[in-house]
């Protein structure tokens, strides 16, 4: 979680919503680390799942990522989750919660509807203090 943490930092700093996410392969090794991109390439589906999720897969050749595992600081949205499914992700371990956008534990709960055909593993409040703290001071900062 800490690389993701400093993915999210990272974001912050270019003006992105700071939200990271990393992607392990089985052994540990890290196949993606990303940042949060939507301003940058003007892509409002470049959340840093997502583009972690497309590097991943092309570093191995596949478009599924069969027990590889992803770090994210902040609950995944629903279009997120959805894509989580689709990689076949084995394990999902995010930082703080969102209790309006988010698509696992709160709203749409995508991985709890009887059209997903894969649920990851789920592992929640990893690192979440820092990863709220860095999304509040964003916030704050803008109003």
């Amino acid at each position: 979680m800490d690389l993701a943490l400093e993915q999210a930092r990272l974001a912050g700093a270019r003006g992105e919503v700071p939200i990271g996410a990393v992607i392990l392969a089985p052994d540990g090794t890290v196949l993606a680390a990303e940042g949060n991109r939507t301003e940058e390439l003007r892509d409002p589906t470049a959340h840093a799942e997502l583009l972690a999720i497309r590097a991943a897969a092309a570093k191995l050749g596949a478009p599924r990522l069969v027990d590889c595992d992803l770090y994210v600081t902040l609950e995944p949205c629903p279009m997120c989750a959805q894509a989580i499914g689709f990689a076949r992700i084995r394990r999902l371990y995010y930082g703080a919660a969102d209790p309006k956008g988010g698509g696992v534990e709160n709203g749409a709960r995508i991985f709890d509807q009887a059209s997903c055909h894969h649920r990851p593993e789920v592992y929640s409040g990893i690192g979440e203090s820092e990863a709220a703290a860095l999304l509040r001071s964003f916030f704050q900062e803008r109003r």
